[in-house]
């Protein structure tokens, strides 16, 4: 299974990008992505960015991610 998430770019030096999820700050390879420019959003997998979604998009994808760490939180929170 591959899981991804969503990540806007803050900034870009050559082969890295600078990306931005939750608060969280990460430098990903955008070598699979050359097109992408600093605002954009992209797709990360294992350190990699794997495909540039739009605004919309991502914004549904990180309220999927929130939605499922609720449930894993209350989950953990039952068997405590």
């Amino acid at each position: 299974m591959c899981i991804a998430v969503p990540s806007k770019v803050l900034k870009i030096e050559g082969k890295v990008a600078e990306t931005e999820l939750g608060g969280v700050i990460r430098r990903v390879s955008i070598e699979m992505v050359p097109e992408v420019k600093v605002g954009d959003y992209v797709m990360i997998h294992a350190g990699l960015a794997i495909s540039i979604v739009d605004k919309e998009e991502a914004e549904m994808e990180r309220e999927l991610w929130e939605e499922l760490m609720e449930v894993l939180n209350d989950a953990a929170d039952r068997n405590d």
